[in-house]
């Protein structure tokens, strides 16, 4: 199962938690976020990474030019579209950019929401699933509603987010199969300070519970 840490600022946080377990960690690339971080900023950290680490970069509504000038800059393996990118768009980017991953967040309120997700299918290679915030693309601490993504059986991985903490991780698992999991705020003591106790004790739970970075 991937896990991805994100919201990453410092280098030392980032090369601990990628020690911890996580596969991928995730940069905030939107300037107006309490979490940004600059492409310089993200190439001076993934840098330091173990080799295997994921890398993601999480834009919102971005010219694609600024995405690959990122990418090339901060030595992404990924590309994480968390705003209100069409289909279209992110067919762009995949012409683009096609040799990186490709990640379409989609924030959802019902499960009608859910009916989107074979749109963006063919242009794609992972969906994440997020909770709907009139004000905020992320990183906001609510959950989704789990009991209305049970039959979720997209054409592609996904990533299930919002909300997801060491104290309810294993509770939303029990009752979805996402390809994997991304947390932010349920493992931090502020925006962008990740709290190293607390990613210590999400991959207790997820080891305790049987979830590894390949099970699943």
């Amino acid at each position: 199962m991937r896990i991805k840490i994100c919201g990453i600022t410092r280098a030392d946080q980032g090369v601990a938690i990628a020690q911890l377990g996580a596969t991928a960690l995730g940069f905030i690339c939107v300037p107006q976020s309490p979490r940004y971080v600059s492409p310089a900023q993200i190439g001076a950290i993934t840098a330091q990474l173990p080799a295997g680490t994921g890398r993601v970069g999480v834009f919102a509504n971005t010219d694609i030019q600024t995405i690959a000038n990122t990418v090339r800059l901060g030595q992404l393996s990924a590309i994480q579209l968390h705003g209100a990118e069409l289909p279209d768009y992110c067919q762009q980017v995949r012409q683009a950019i096609p040799t990186v991953e490709l990640i379409k967040a989609l924030r959802i309120r019902t499960a009608d929401d859910l009916l989107q997700t074979p749109q963006y299918a063919p242009y794609v290679d992972t969906l994440l699933l997020d909770a709907y915030h009139p004000d905020q693309l992320g990183g906001t601490g609510q959950t989704l509603d789990w009991s209305a993504l049970q039959q979720f059986r997209p054409e592609r991985p996904w990533l299930l987010a919002g909300g997801l903490k060491p104290s309810n991780v294993a509770t939303a698992l029990a009752q979805l199969f996402p390809s994997g999991i991304d947390l932010s705020s349920g493992v931090e003591r502020a925006p962008g300070d990740k709290d190293l106790a607390k990613v210590q004790k999400l991959f207790a739970v997820l080891a305790q519970q049987g979830w590894t970075r390949s099970s699943r």
